[in-house]
């Protein structure tokens, strides 16, 4: 890992390696293929943060399964907006289908305690939620969250798919806005 990194000005410190990223994604999709063994779930990668993880997973999983996107705006520069808003919505019927939602990170929660129940009102068979990254303590709703990658502070990230205003997605690890 490089060390400190500047983006827009800003200082990021490393926090999760390459490697660390890899073998937890590996970890996951062994526990996806056990859990849904015999069923060809969907995948419903969260656009633009979570394509990286969502790739990784996918390909981590020993199962037949499909992929789709949907991509949903609630960020402005470093912070939640509190307002969901859908982008690119799902084409995809997934009436009686077992869909996992791929998520680069679940922060205060508002995105998916929105989202889901609008995406249950389609009578998907189940919904699942993974999540590379979760925010424990900056957590304001209660989100169902069944594969977690990292637990990590409340501190703003980047790298791995995650970006500060555009830049840093392209960063195969994570790194950290420095203190």
């Amino acid at each position: 890992m490089k060390d400190n990194i500047v983006i827009h000005g800003l200082t990021f410190r490393p926090f999760l390696s390459r490697q660390q990223i890899a073998e937890r994604a590996n970890q996951l999709g062994q526990r996806i293929s056990r859990d849904y063994q015999g069923k060809r779930p969907l995948f419903l990668a969260v656009l633009n943060g979570a394509f990286i993880f969502a790739a990784d997973l996918m390909r981590a999983c020993e199962i037949d399964c499909a992929i789709t996107f949907i991509r949903l705006a609630s960020y402005e520069g470093l912070a939640s907006s509190g307002q969901v808003k859908t982008v690119i919505g799902l084409q995809e019927d997934i009436k009686g289908r077992d869909v996992i939602i791929v998520e680069d990170i679940v922060d205060t929660g508002q995105t998916m305690s929105q989202f889901m129940p609008q995406l249950e009102q389609m009578e998907p068979a189940s919904v699942a939620l993974a999540s590379l990254l979760v925010k424990t303590e900056a957590l304001e709703c209660e989100v169902d969250i069944k594969y977690t990658g990292f637990e990590i502070p409340n501190k703003f990230v980047i790298g791995y798919g995650l970006d500060y205003d555009g830049l840093g997605r392209n960063i195969p690890e994570i790194y950290q806005l420095a203190d």
